[in-house]
């Protein structure tokens, strides 16, 4: 199960965006796209069918997971996060001070 979910605000760890900060719009296996980070150039050829231009588009690409973490608000750092199962009810929170995770909208 990932602990990273859609809507949650992270923190890129890793590589060339490191330091960086977004809101993930899709999880897929073991990668996030995250809005605004690791922006690619796409070609895309016109359709007259659909009537869509061609050119070149500006688009999100996937992250591995690893090189992300969650970003705790209070602590204003990258966070871990672990699970903790209270009156039967599994809710998200933050390894550093126990805080729940704000739910993703």
């Amino acid at each position: 199960m990932a602990k990273i979910k859609k809507g949650d605000q992270i923190i890129v760890i890793a590589g060339k965006e490191k330091g960086k900060q977004g809101t993930v719009l899709s999880v897929s296996d073991d990668r996030v796209v995250v809005e605004g980070l690791n922006l690619v150039t796409k070609n895309k050829k016109p359709n007259r069918a659909t009537g869509t231009e061609g050119g070149q588009v500006r688009q999100e690409s996937a992250i591995h997971i690893s090189n992300v973490a969650i970003f705790n608000a209070t602590t204003q750092k990258a966070d871990r996060v672990g699970y903790q199962v209270t009156d039967g009810v599994k809710t998200r929170v933050y390894k550093s001070n126990g805080e729940a995770v704000a739910v993703a909208q």
